[in-house]
C-alpha cells in the first residue's frame, strides 16, 4: 500500500494521510476517463475491468458430465490467457533502453545514463498524454453514464466507478486485489455458489458483489457510508446486463460493524426492510469480505458482527475471508511485520476455538493456484 495524493496525473504528490491502490496500475484503462467528483471533492474514475472468460458462455453452461469436461478444458485455455496477459502486462512495464549505456560505480551501484530527450520525443508523449489526460464531464446524475450505455453492454467486460487515492476512512471507494482474488474463486467455483443467497461485509465498490451477482440468486452488498454507497449502487447499475444472465439480484445496504442492529429507518438511505432481514436470516448460505482487515479495531468489529449474524441463520453458513498481507517497517518491533494480519489470524483462531454451545466454527486455508479470470499481478502475499 503507497501513501499518495494524486494531484495531477504527472505530478504525484506524497503525504502520510492517504492511500493509493494499485490495481489501477495492473489494470491499464485506455479510456480510463475521470468522469466527476464525489461529494467530498474526490476525482472518481470509470474503469473496464476485462474478464478472461465471457460471462455469458458461463450462464449457459450445459449441465452434468458434458460440461464438467468442457470446463476442464476451458481452465487450461484459461490458464493459458492468464499466462498471456501476465507476459503483456509484463512487456507493458518495461522501460526501452536503447540507447541507454549501463555502468557500475566504484561501489557497485548501477549508474545509468540516458540519451538527451528529443523534439520527436517530446511530441509524440504529448500527443499521448492528450488522449488518456483524465477530464471532469459536466454532467448531471440522470444521464453521467448515458455515453456508457450507449457504446453496449459487453459480457466479458465489468466496468466499475472508483477513487484512486483516498483518506484512511475511504479505502472502500477503492479497487484492491484481494477482491479480484475473490471474484476468481467465485468463477471458478460457481457451481457452489449458483442460486445462494450471499451477504458481503465492506463491500466498497461493489465489484466482488457484481461478479457473485452473475452465479447466485440474491446478494446483500454491504458496507458503511452513504457517498460510498451511492457509488457501490451506480455500479451495480451499471452491471445489471451481466446479473440478468445468471437472474441474479444485487441489493445494496448499509451494515455498521459498530453497531448491534440492523438499520431499519425507512427515511433513511440504504436501509434494511423487515422483509429483507428476514429473507437474509432464512436464506443466507454464504458470507463473504475481501481486503477488510486493516485495522485492528474495525477486525473486532467484523468478527463481532460475523458472530451476531450468523447466530441469528437458519442455515448452515460458509465465510469466505480475502486479503492481502501488507508488510510495513514497525518501529515498535524494529522490523518488518504485516501487524495487521496478525491481529486478524489471532481473531480468527479466537473464533475458532469459541466454545459456547451455541455455535462451532471450523478454518480451512484455501490455496491460491485456481484459474485466474482477470487481469492483475496474483503476488504471494494473497
Amino acid at each position: 500500500m503507497v501513501d499518495v495524493t494524486v494531484k495531477e496525473m504527472d505530478n504525484p504528490t506524497f503525504k502520510s494521510d492517504t492511500v493509493l491502490s494499485d490495481v489501477h496500475l495492473l489494470c491499464p484503462d485506455k479510456r480510463h476517463l475521470m468522469v466527476r467528483l464525489n461529494a467530498v471533492g474526490q476525482p472518481v474514475f470509470l474503469s473496464n475491468f476485462k474478464l478472461l472468460w465471457n460471462i455469458e458462455d458461463l450462464a449457459s453452461e450445459k449441465p452434468g458430465r458434458e460440461a464438467a469436461t468442457e470446463r476442464e478444458h476451458q481452465y487450461q485455455s484459461g490458464d493459458e490467457l492468464c499466462d498471456t496477459d501476465r507476459n503483456n502486462l509484463k512487456k507493458e512495464k518495461e522501460v526501452n533502453t536503447e540507447g541507454v549505456e549501463a555502468l557500475l560505480d566504484d561501489d557497485g551501484d548501477l549508474e545509468v545514463v540516458r540519451r538527451p530527450r528529443s523534439a520527436s520525443d517530446i511530441e509524440a508523449q504529448d500527443l499521448l498524454r492528450d488522449r488518456v489526460y483524465p477530464v471532469i464531464l459536466m454532467k448531471g446524475e440522470e444521464d453521467a453514464f448515458e455515453d456508457e450505455e450507449q457504446e453496449g453492454a459487453c459480457s466479458d467486460v465489468v466496468k466499475i466507478e472508483h477513487t484512486m487515492a483516498t483518506p484512511l476512512e475511504d479505502v472502500g471507494k477503492q479497487v484492491w486485489r484481494a477482491a479480484f482474488l475473490l471474484a476468481d474463486y467465485i468463477l471458478f467455483k460457481r457451481d457452489t455458489f449458483r442460486c445462494c443467497s450471499v451477504l458481503e461485509l465492506g463491500g466498497g465498490t461493489g465489484f466482488t458483489s457484481i461478479i457473485m451477482g452473475t452465479v447466485a440468486k440474491r446478494v446483500y452488498c454491504t458496507d458503511v457510508g452513504e457517498d460510498l454507497l451511492a457509488m457501490c449502487e451506480k455500479n451495480v447499475a451499471l452491471n445489471k446486463h451481466l446479473m440478468e444472465l445468471g437472474r441474479g439480484d444485487v441489493k445494496v445496504k448499509e451494515l455498521d460493524w459498530l453497531k448491534n442492529e440492523f438499520c431499519i429507518d425507512p427515511e433513511a438511505p440504504y436501509s434494511w426492510s423487515e422483509e429483507e432481514i428476514a429473507d437474509l436470516h432464512d436464506h443466507c448460505t454464504v458470507i463473504m469480505a475481501a481486503d477488510v482487515f486493516y485495522d485492528d479495531d474495525l477486525t473486532d468489529a467484523l468478527f463481532r458482527t460475523l458472530y451476531r449474524i450468523t447466530h441469528n441463520l437458519r442455515n448452515t453458513c460458509t465465510v469466505y475471508l480475502a486479503l492481502e498481507k501488507r508488510l510495513n517497517f514497525s518501529l515498535r518491533h524494529m522490523d518488518v511485520t504485516c501487524e495487521a494480519y496478525s491481529h486478524f489470524r489471532n481473531t480468527l483462531n479466537d473464533l475458532e476455538n469459541l466454545q459456547d454451545r451455541k455455535m462451532k466454527y471450523t478454518v480451512e486455508p484455501i490455496k491460491c493456484d485456481f484459474c485466474q479470470f482477470l487481469i492483475y499481478e496474483r503476488i504471494e502475499q494473497l
